[in-house]
């Protein structure tokens, strides 16, 4: 999968989409996207990643608290 560096708009190429989709890890291995050779992989944040489009990741990816407001809500709802 490319994603686009936020600062730069470099297309990279992510090395292990698990990592890209797990909350819990805040960087991901990439791959910068030009020339003919594969470059080598370099770690970066995901919060400097967005789609080709310019949409942001989503927060399932990115916050591993995303439903915690969810889930104390159904907590309560189940002791009312």
């Amino acid at each position: 999968m490319f994603l686009k560096h936020t600062s730069t708009g470099k297309l990279m190429q992510v090395v292990e989409l698990q990592d890209l989709m797990n909350p819990l890890h805040e960087q991901v291995a990439v791959r910068l996207h030009y020339g003919e050779e594969a470059q080598d992989p370099e770690t970066v944040d995901k919060q400097a990643l967005q789609f080709p489009s310019g949409e942001a990741l989503p927060r399932a990816w990115t916050d591993p608290h995303y439903r915690d407001e969810e889930v104390e809500a159904a907590h309560y709802d189940r002791g009312a």
